[in-house]
């Protein structure tokens, strides 16, 4: 038997907007969704997962479709090779605080880009981005934005930057967890503006990438940008990882994972409350995660899946799967029907 990978899956409404792009365009929806193996269906429930390799796919085929980077999504079209142009002039900063102020040069002389003002206080930088909100109703702009300014400048450092807090400027959304699966910091809803807050030590972070390695990051793209390296130091982060080995054999227990944290269960679990999530939420997401992958995959019957998971019988884990996707498991098999 192989060994699971473990990667998180991503919530499906952060690229739902992407899709319409295609049927703008008139795409046949239906056809263009069985050519990436993903049941439309799934695309209208905030439920559903998609996996790393998916959503690379999705966003790859729209670029290939609308020649704009931005996928019908920005205020302008960005021909493809922007992106690239605006990295190489980058990549040479000596500094995090150098690329800043680079990137807040071009935001204001690119059309296609959008507007990014980088103020640095006596402790602190804020990163604010100029969003529409007439524009961007559904923040799906907004949150793509953020995100990929969050995992660029961590990869020209490196390593995932400590931030101090992601501001958003509406209200918490249902299944607001996942924000911080996508931004990996504390996230404030119902902000004056959208905002990435940083201590001023971050400025000075050397920027470790050349040329050569941003050309495989680039041909890779947009796998790293989508998704979120599982290196945090939050207690959810840990204690994940921990639970991480129960997919290749016993599930570590609330108390040993609490030991290996070298905390009391006790303030393990009310630490994990604060983080809005539970040893039994992280275990549920760990098993989805694992499924969904598993099912994208294709070489495992539902039957072995449920058994290889620590199912009983096949109908608790379709049990299960409904509730944490609201799908069952053959709407996510390739070629597959319910």
């Amino acid at each position: 038997m192989s060994k699971l990978k473990t990667q998180r899956t991503i919530p499906v409404r952060f690229l739902r907007a992407a899709t319409s792009t295609a049927t703008l365009r008139g795409v046949d929806l239906q056809e263009w969704m069985d050519h990436l193996g993903i049941d439309p269906a799934l695309l209208f429930d905030d439920r559903t997962r998609i996996t790393l390799e998916q959503a690379t796919k999705l966003v790859q085929e729209l670029w290939r479709l609308t020649g704009d980077e931005m996928v019908g999504l920005g205020t302008q079209p960005a021909p493809r090779g922007t992106f690239r142009m605006i990295c190489l002039a980058v990549i040479t900063s000596p500094d995090i605080g150098t690329v800043l102020r680079r990137f807040e040069e071009f935001s204001r002389v690119v059309p296609s880009m959008p507007t990014f003002t980088v103020t640095t206080g006596p402790t602190i930088t804020r990163i604010v981005y100029d969003h529409d909100p007439e524009y961007d109703p559904a923040h799906f702009i907004t949150d793509i934005m953020m995100s990929v300014a969050l995992r660029f400048f961590g990869w020209l450092a490196g390593r995932r930057l400590p931030i101090e807090s992601v501001e958003l400027p509406y209200p918490l959304p249902e299944g607001a967890e996942d924000y911080d699966l996508v931004f990996g910091s504390l996230v404030a809803f119902d902000q004056p503006a959208a905002a990435i807050v940083f201590s001023n030590e971050l400025l000075t972070l050397p920027v470790v990438q050349d040329e050569a390695s941003l050309e495989q990051w680039l041909h890779d793209s947009p796998a790293d940008l989508l998704m979120l390296r599982d290196y945090g130091t939050t207690v959810a982060d840990q204690v994940r990882r921990i639970l991480e080995r129960g997919l290749r054999g016993d599930w570590p227990t609330p108390d040993e994972a609490a030991a290996q944290l070298s905390m009391s269960t006790q303030n393990m679990r009310r630490l994990l409350r604060e983080e809005g999530t539970s040893v039994t939420k992280i275990r549920e997401d760990l098993l989805r995660d694992a499924a969904v992958t598993a099912l994208v995959r294709g070489d495992e019957t539902v039957a072995q899946l449920a058994e290889r998971l620590g199912f009983s019988e096949p109908s608790a884990f379709h049990r299960a799967f409904r509730r944490w996707t609201g799908s069952a498991p053959g709407a996510y098999r390739p070629g597959a029907a319910d």
